[in-house]
């Protein structure tokens, strides 16, 4: 049976057409300004957030900690939705590489509204506080389940921020899933928003890469930091070729994995002891909760993971490896999220894949449900 990783997006791997651009990348010095490829794609990026200038960067880690930099001094506060990915994924990186201190707010799905920025927003003056300097948001949500942010949300957000007068950041790592999954243009979503960024490593497919836009003077500076992080590279039109590729040509397939997560929330509906709302899938990441999941280590949430990504080959799709289910939580949660390009399997395939670890095989195909051996929480030594 071919099984397919829904551990992250960031399983895709890059298509025979992809490797083809990459392999024929006309290259140069990046940091002269000389390597065509990375140009083009900056200026194709710029010009899709409808901002004046953008910057090639390895990852969106970096798009983020920069983007930091460059709006805040030290000690300055962050408002952000208290599952992005800066507060969970980034190694301490905005504290410790911008000096930022992150307020986390509520709000359904990794959405908050413009009630709870306007609640959290420290009064000015206040020596004994951090000063609130900027509002991230994530679009589409992470951990809050693949959910796009409404436009009017955006903007009623957008609003608060600037009578208080804070910059504003859009992480932008699934943006293009918001895009395909609404029909907002990327540039209307980015409006308002001092910088903004896309990512080319998870649905689109490329191996590596993002761009940060903003305004020309924002990204003259921010090439500052990009050389100071370690982030200045030589040839990077390797790279920046697959983020072109991926925009020719994989865009328009972000609306397939959408569905492939729909229908993957429907066939776990279907599992007994797990609890899915297809209904809640709006992109391609699909939360899920299970009864009696072995427990492991506090971590929130768990991700599901069982092969990497099917690669494309000419008009066929084939698996690339597979592995078994790991990491569990204690509070039981899932989250898996369909890789671009991945065809969906036959019905009875997702059911398996998506039982809850059981005590011995399905009986019903090979899908070897048995789970491997529980891992000990920590600080437990029997």
């Amino acid at each position: 049976m071919t099984v397919v990783n829904l551990a992250s997006d960031t399983q895709t791997r890059p298509t025979p057409a992809m490797r083809q651009a990459i392999a024929a990348a006309e290259v140069g010095d990046e940091q002269k300004f000389a390597d065509p490829t990375t140009l083009a794609l900056q200026e194709r990026v710029a010009a899709l957030l409808g901002h004046e200038a953008a910057l090639f960067l390895p990852s969106g880690t970096m798009c983020n900690v920069i983007a930091f930099r460059l709006h805040l001094r030290r000690g300055d506060e962050v408002l952000v939705h208290r599952t992005a990915h800066p507060v969970h994924f980034e190694a301490g990186g905005p504290g410790d590489l911008a000096g930022a201190m992150l307020r986390t707010l509520d709000g359904e799905g990794g959405i908050f509204s413009a009630d709870a920025l306007e609640a959290a927003i420290r009064a000015p003056g206040d020596r004994y506080a951090p000063r609130s300097r900027l509002v991230s948001v994530e679009q589409t949500t992470n951990l809050g389940g693949g959910r796009v942010w409404p436009l009017d949300t955006v903007r009623a957000v957008l609003g608060v921020a600037r009578t208080h007068g804070l910059k504003a950041h859009l992480d932008g790592a699934r943006l293009l899933n918001a895009v395909a999954a609404s029909g907002v243009p990327a540039a209307d979503y980015a409006a308002g928003f001092d910088t903004a960024w896309l990512d080319f490593s998870k649905g689109l497919g490329a191996p590596a890469g993002a761009c940060l836009a903003g305004s020309a003077e924002l990204i003259d500076e921010a090439w500052r930091h990009k050389q100071m992080l370690g982030g200045a590279l030589r040839q990077s039109g390797i790279l920046a070729a697959a983020g072109l590729h991926a925009l020719d040509h994989h865009v328009d397939r972000l609306a397939e994995d959408h569905a492939n997560a729909r229908r993957l929330a429907a066939a776990l509906a279907e599992v007994p002891g797990v609890t899915a709302d297809p209904a809640a899938v709006e992109t391609n990441i699909v939360m899920f909760d299970v009864a009696d999941a072995p427990l492991s280590r506090p971590r929130w949430p768990a991700r599901a993971c069982w092969s990497e990504r099917w690669a494309r080959t000419g008009s066929e799709r084939s698996p690339a490896s597979a592995s078994t289910p790991t990491a569990w939580t204690a509070r039981q949660r899932r989250r898996a999220t369909w890789p671009g390009g991945a065809e969906a399997p036959p019905g009875e395939a997702l059911r398996c894949a998506g039982r809850a670890p059981a005590r011995r095989s399905c009986g019903r195909c090979r899908c070897r449900c048995r789970p491997g051996p529980r891992r000990r929480p920590a600080g437990r030594t029997r």
